[in-house]
């Protein structure tokens, strides 16, 4: 059985056992987040109006962290003007626990 959440404006396909990356939550290493799910997959599909009633997500933080930097560089040729930023974008990873449905 297969999920399709929703978080930070993404929408993340996750199975039980599976560990995903999202935009940062507010929740410690750990805690235990829940999630309404937009469709439930397997045998018997289901699709939410938005959310499906009574099924949820469950899933444990297990790290925050900041990605790969990606370098931003701005130039303009014949003027020397050029400049560089790095840009981190924050995550946190979770382990999905099970799949309520």
């Amino acid at each position: 059985m297969y999920a399709i959440i929703e978080t930070g404006g993404k929408q993340y396909r996750v199975e039980e056992g599976e560990r995903i990356r999202v935009e940062k939550l507010v929740a410690e290493p750990g805690e235990v987040v829940e999630f309404a799910p937009l469709f439930l997959g397997g045998d018997e599909a289901k699709v939410g109006t938005p959310t499906v009633e009574g099924a949820r997500v469950v899933a444990e933080v297990v790290a925050q962290g900041r990605g790969r930097k990606v370098l931003v560089e701005k130039f303009k040729a014949k003027v020397n003007y050029h400049r560089k930023k790095g840009h981190r974008q924050p995550y946190t990873e979770l382990l999905i626990k099970e799949i309520r449905g």
